[in-house]
């Protein structure tokens, strides 16, 4: 089966070495950037936050019920589109990668004609699995049972001893393909054949405001899987509230961002969350020009219903989460990616690259998680009917009732 290996573009010029374009940074659009920051100043002048309108009571049943969990597989995990990765990813003509997280295995390849396409996973013979990883530079497919090849469009094109396939029309035996969508840098893939889509429809507004990021140009640097026994909502609440910033993270990231303040905007069921740093004090007493929300806060964007894609100062982190195989309503995937403005130069900015890798991952996964580990095992002791959701947590709160919709429908 053939391996998989890390794809490589082309250098840029544009970038120095810790991601700041030397013809001007990363930034969100300029009005929007000074509306949110405006915001985030009046609420600290009043010691308030962004809130939702009620408190919420979720039903403990919606992370223990195995119905429930089925549903969210089926509706939300193989028939919508889901977040991949940036277009770093597959560059290149012949880059491919795979994915298997929803039960179904994909193929994702860029085609000579500079497209991507998908198909499961799956030889049209007997089933076998083509590939597996990621790789680069493919110009065909061969099935490692019997060797079956297709090219990167999905036509069979070879097929040993033919002749004792009589009445097996190679057309008819093309991959199957599945829809996937790649916009603003951004690739999305649907796990079960059904109509095309657009990145910006299925958005709804947010990719606008993603574009001036220029994600296709980020390079991926560094990723991790992780299995956890937790539902995999939880997992996604990690990152949708600075209410517990205080407590939970006070030997860590309590000392760079703001606790329980944070700014919310929905976007259909997607949402957009802004973490202010400490730095925002300092950031306002600058003139409205020399503005930099980027630099004083981390930007959470919420693709529905798994990933959390977050932009820091000079990287990209994305944490999508997943219902485990076979695991029941109790367990959990969590794949995380981290990506920089270019490829790495030197040592010196390889060190620096892993300590942002270490501090992202390592908060999350020794502090974070394990947490929501306890709150499931704490399910079992049937104290609680409902978790209560308060006001100063309009992302969890937009999160989880999104989740409630569409498990219902």
């Amino acid at each position: 089966m053939r391996k998989a290996r890390r794809c490589r573009r082309p250098r840029s010029r544009n970038w120095t070495a810790y991601g700041t374009s030397q013809n001007g940074k990363k930034r969100m659009q300029a009005e929007l950037q000074q509306e949110l920051s405006r915001r985030l100043f009046a609420h600290l002048d009043a010691g308030t936050t962004d809130v939702w309108p009620e408190v919420v009571r979720q039903p403990v049943s919606a992370y223990t019920c195995p119905e429930r969990a089925e549903r969210e597989n089926q509706e939300l995990f193989r028939r919508r589109p889901l977040f991949v990765g940036l277009s770093g990813l597959l560059p290149n003509p012949g880059d491919w990668i795979t994915s298997d997280e929803t039960g179904i295995p994909l193929l994702i390849v860029r085609g000579r004609d500079g497209e991507l396409r998908a198909f499961a996973n799956v030889c049209r013979h007997r089933g076998a699995r083509l590939v597996e990883g990621r790789g680069c530079g493919a110009a065909s497919f061969s099935c490692p049972y019997h060797g079956w090849t297709y090219d990167l469009e999905g036509r069979l094109i070879g097929l040993p001893d033919e002749r004792n396939f009589p009445g097996v029309e190679r057309d008819g035996h093309r991959l199957a393909p599945v829809p996937v969508a790649e916009k603003h840098g951004m690739v999305f893939v649907q796990a079960t054949p059904g109509e095309p889509f657009d990145v910006d429809e299925l958005l709804e507004g947010m990719a606008a405001e993603l574009a001036p990021y220029r994600l296709e140009g980020w390079t991926p640097y560094s990723s991790r899987r992780f299995d956890f026994s937790m539902n995999w909502k939880i997992a996604v609440d990690t990152f949708l509230e600075p209410y517990h910033f205080p407590f939970l993270h006070k030997d860590t990231v309590a000392s760079i961002f703001i606790g329980n303040l944070c700014l919310y905007d929905g976007f259909g069921p997607h949402l957009r969350e802004v973490l202010p740093r400490h730095g925002l004090r300092e950031m306002r007493e600058k003139p409205p020009e020399d503005w930099d929300l980027v630099d004083n806060s981390a930007l959470v964007y919420v693709f529905f219903p798994n990933t959390a894609f977050i932009v820091q100062k000079d990287h990209m982190e994305v944490w999508r989460c997943f219902p485990k195989k076979g695991g029941g309503p109790g367990a959990s995937t969590v794949l995380f990616d981290f990506y920089i403005p270019e490829p790495v130069r030197g040592e010196k900015a390889r060190i620096h690259w892993d300590k942002n890798v270490d501090l992202a991952v390592r908060t999350v996964i020794e502090e974070d998680f394990p947490t929501g580990e306890t709150i499931q095992a704490g399910f079992a002791a049937g104290v609680n009917a409902h978790v209560t959701i308060g006001q100063n947590e309009p992302a969890v709160a937009h999160f989880e009732t999104t989740a409630n919709r569409y498990a219902a429908a």
